[in-house]
């Protein structure tokens, strides 16, 4: 007999909030400031006897109903947002590193975390290497020295996946914690935290919203990490989670089960018919069970064209497929790897990592999936030579 105090987690995420008045959505509570009835009240608040808010850069109870649905969601004790995914990769890695301390960082990272890495935490004295992920795997000493291993599974663009609990038990041998980008899979398909990982963060601008009309970002980790979190970069960077985006994360959580099942079988069905075309050379698309708790598969997904397609032409041919950076949402989106191969200023981390300028990104969203395969194949057709 299934035990109703452990539910499944989509029943987890739809179960509705007990508020006030028999709200069953949290109500949005749009203030900068919290007052106290009296004296008292304020000097034990002051003196961490009670939990009461006192300001919304680091207390809201919006926000903390989002937190807690996401701790819940990824197996955590406890939650931060913040207001977008940089923000909560740069507030987590500054609360646990300091100069002369060394990160190991898988390779093919999400370009801005290692923007973050040569441009802000290198100068301070920070060391930062840079591995496959088959090496995180394979080498059971890679860790040793090592403050922190950042982490993605798969890793952005070419999405090569990690065998986690085999780096968490790398890591613990040397006393090396573990920070993991789990906004590909979602704790739908993966959750690290049951699989070792110390601490999970999200870019919840991606299916954690899943409507393309929020920029924010959350950690989930054990009540000490988090704590960590809290007490030194949250308030001091200020990088806070509003209101009004912790309501719209919260609404996104309720169908996240829902969506990243339609994702997958859209995934799916392409990858099935991209097997089968020739000017296809390379399809970047990690399924269930390829590692260990890995169940299921994003909608994201990466293809390397030969030299025969004209890969500006195929873009501007798609009609169901919009050309932009990022990801998750509703609707469909295509990036071309020879065009961010372009951008300007330091050294793209995809060049470093050798990705193809043949590979084109897709986000397939929550359209027809026959509608989006009839747009590719046609757009493949009119560009190809």
């Amino acid at each position: 007999m299934r035990d109703p105090a452990r539910p499944d987690l989509a029943t987890l995420l739809a179960a509705a909030y007990d508020g006030p008045g028999g709200s069953i959505t949290p109500p949005i509570v749009q203030t900068s400031l919290f007052a106290f009835d009296s004296y008292q009240d304020f000097v034990d608040r002051m003196a961490g006897e009670t939990s009461q808010p006192v300001y919304s850069r680091v207390q809201n109870p919006t926000v903390a109903a989002f937190e807690a649905l996401m701790a819940g969601a990824e197996a955590g004790e406890a939650a931060v947002g913040f207001a977008s995914g940089m923000a909560a990769i740069s507030s987590t890695v500054l609360a646990l590193v300091r100069p002369g301390d060394r990160i190991a960082c898988v390779e093919h990272v999400y370009p801005d975390a290692y923007r973050l890495f040569e441009r802000l935490l290198r100068p301070f004295g920070i060391e930062i290497t840079y591995h496959p992920a088959s090496t995180f795997e394979r080498d059971a000493d890679l860790l040793k020295g090592v403050k922190l291993a950042y982490l993605e599974s798969p890793s952005s663009l070419v999405f090569k996946p990690l065998n986690l609990p085999m780096v968490a038990e790398h890591a613990r041998r040397h006393g090396a914690l573990t920070v993991i980008d789990n906004s590909w899979a979602t704790p739908v398909f993966q959750r690290p935290l049951t699989l070792g990982i110390d601490v999970v963060l999200h870019s919840a601008s991606k299916y954690i919203s899943g409507h393309s009309d929020t920029v924010a970002g959350v950690v989930v980790a054990s009540t000490e990490l988090i704590g960590r979190i809290r007490d030194l970069t949250l308030p001091l960077l200020g990088a806070k989670l509003a209101p009004f985006e912790a309501f719209l994360l919260t609404r996104g959580l309720r169908t996240l089960e829902v969506r990243m099942q339609r994702h997958q079988a859209t995934a799916n069905h392409f990858i099935e018919r991209l097997a089968a075309l020739p000017r296809v050379t390379a399809i970047h698309s990690p399924g269930p069970n390829v590692v260990p708790g890995l169940t299921g598969r994003a909608g994201l997904m990466s293809v390397e064209f030969d030299d025969r397609v004209d890969i500006p032409r195929f873009v501007d041919r798609l009609k169901h497929f919009r050309i932009g950076v990022s990801w998750g949402g509703f609707e469909s989106l295509v990036l071309p790897a020879q065009a961010t191969l372009s951008q300007q200023g330091e050294q793209n981390s995809a060049q470093r990592f050798g990705v193809s300028p043949r590979l084109v990104r897709f986000s397939l969203g929550l359209e027809s999936p026959a509608d989006l395969w009839a747009d590719l194949e046609a757009a493949l057709s009119e560009s190809a030579a």
